[in-house]
């Protein structure tokens, strides 16, 4: 038998010998031909007519005499003049509104090529997915593509021997940093298929209420040190030779090129210099220069992370070992940092950092400081406030609530740990303790492993606070620990002396650049405000 339509791609079964061909059924359109008008049964049908839309519906509610005037026909006149179909039906074949068209670009959603004039319509596009419960919607970082940003050439250590980023994914963008030191951005949104729609975020992470208080903050970092506009090294490097030639060295000239340098355009000049004259710059500085202020430019000159392994080298070098140093280059670099100091310490000193350390320290401190050299911390982690929720009460159970301390379940949570999932952390360890988690440290803990701790505790919640004590502590009493001073400054110059200086004012109700002209000296104190920014 042969179906009653003439629909479907084709105009149906051809009739098989021997059945009688049928008519159609009392109230249906003759097969291939137009719906009765206004949508009313044929004669004989006694059926409901179409129905004019509702808001269940999956169409609109039809206006008096049919659909208005759409792209590709011309509205209710020309629907009943051009075509067989009743008012307010577009043309058989011809597409019908909000349906996606085949050809008119890809995805899901595309459908097949029309078929014949009597083709049923394909059915309505696929309703937007819900959102899985409590995820945000993944959206791509504010400034460009997402993923990984190019570093940039101002302000941090970005440069040819500094710490560049690494290749990008294909699909993350590279990550923007002020020069070297930046933190890493985060993913890019995954591209969205035009069937589909992104869902609403919902509320809180993870089910749970929005983070608050400590750790609900983006960090804003902004160096004192940019790219010098316009940057001339075979210009630079003259003058940097008339300096130093000949009797006497006119230091100020140096200071006002390589104080007002980036660390990737200093890189650049000190390949210029050689090529011009022959000669290796910072062998031409060090016959030169003297005392803290040699110290301080040798430290400008080197790339950030052959800088960071060549302090971490003298920390443990000889008798004693440097603890602090220790602990401010390792709980404060990110990820990449910590990747680019090891490579950069094996090349150095052909051994690897981590047996170093592990020869240098001992006990829970020395496994503090492997797990930071580890450089794995799970920087990409969006705060999960249940999880924080069970970490606050591992903390607490291996601390407050127990005789004695297990240092390991500290270790393993504030060495891994996302800053963000810390800040978390750490304020649901007020609400259940009722003390803060520095005080529960302070209280549990003694010696380097305390200080160790403390430091990430006080790097996670604000790091610019951190460098601004550091400094302080650096300049205040009787003496000057110019070591702690020169690193500080120069590794902060590029990422983020300007939150420091405000910091350092807010913390000691005195200016960074006061404390500097009060402690320091000569050259010295000249360099070191050019570096923070300040007037010399």
């Amino acid at each position: 038998m042969s179906y009653p339509y003439g629909g479907g791609y084709g105009g149906g079964y051809p009739g098989a010998g021997g059945y009688p061909q049928q008519q159609p059924m009392p109230g249906m359109p003759t097969p291939g031909g137009p719906p009765y008008p206004g949508g009313a049964p044929y004669p004989g049908g006694g059926g409901a007519p179409y129905p004019s839309g509702g808001p269940n519906l999956p169409y609109g509610v039809q206006p008096p005499g049919g659909m208005p005037g759409q792209l590709g026909f011309g509205g209710v006149e020309s629907a009943v003049r051009s075509g067989p179909g009743g008012p307010g039906m577009p043309q058989p074949g011809m597409p019908q509104p909000g349906m996606p068209q085949y050809g008119m670009g890809t995805g899901y959603n595309s459908g097949p090529p029309p078929g014949p004039a009597s083709y049923n319509p394909p059915p309505v596009a696929y309703p937007a997915p819900a959102a899985p419960g409590g995820y945000p919607t993944v959206t791509a970082p504010m400034g460009g593509a997402g993923g990984y940003p190019t570093a940039a050439s101002g302000g941090g250590y970005g440069a040819p021997g500094g710490y560049g980023a690494p290749p990008a994914a294909q699909g993350y963008p590279t990550a923007s940093a002020p020069g070297g030191y930046g933190a890493p951005s985060a993913p890019s949104a995954p591209t969205q298929s035009p069937a589909y729609h992104t869902p609403k975020p919902q509320a809180g992470y993870g089910g749970y209420s929005q983070p608050t208080g400590a750790y609900a903050y983006s960090v804003k970092e902004q160096g004192t040190v940019r790219d010098h506009t316009p940057f001339n090294p075979e210009d630079d490097s003259a003058k940097l030779r008339k300096a130093m030639k000949g009797l006497g060295t006119d230091e100020r000239a140096i200071i006002d090129i390589l104080g007002f340098r980036t660390n990737a355009q200093r890189q650049k000049l000190f390949l210029q210099y050689k090529t011009m004259y022959g000669r290796d710059l910072i062998q031409d500085l060090k016959s030169e220069l003297s005392g803290k202020f040699e110290d301080c430019v040798l430290a400008l000159m080197l790339p950030p992370e052959k800088y960071d392994a060549s302090e971490l080298r003298r920390a443990m070098a000889g008798l004693g070992t440097d603890e602090d140093a220790l602990i401010e280059i390792l709980c404060t670099r990110n990820n990449r940092e910590i990747q680019a100091i090891n490579a950069a310490y094996k090349q150095m000193y052909r051994t690897s950092l981590e047996q170093d350390i592990a020869g240098d320290t001992s006990g829970h401190f020395k496994r503090l400081m492997v797990s930071m050299a580890n450089g794995h911390r799970d920087e990409n982690q969006a705060p999960n406030m249940q999880k924080a929720q069970q970490d606050a009460r591992k903390l607490y159970d291996a601390g407050e609530k127990r005789w004695g301390t297990d240092e390991s379940m500290f270790n393993a949570i504030l060495a891994s740990q996302s800053f963000p999932q810390l800040r978390a952390v750490f304020d649901e360890y007020q609400k259940l303790s009722k003390n803060t988690i520095e005080r529960a440290i302070q209280s549990e803990m003694s010696g380097d492993l305390a200080k160790g701790m403390l430091t990430i505790v006080k790097v996670v919640k604000n790091k610019a606070s951190y460098f601004a004590e550091k400094m302080y502590t650096s300049m205040k009493g009787l003496g000057t620990d110019d070591k702690t001073l020169i690193r500080v400054v120069v590794t902060r110059c590029e990422v983020d002396m300007v939150q420091i200086k405000e910091e350092f004012q807010k913390k000691y109700q005195q200016s960074l650049g006061a404390f500097i002209r009060d402690d320091t000296s000569g050259d010295y104190k000249r360099v070191l405000l050019a570096l923070c920014g300040e007037r010399y």
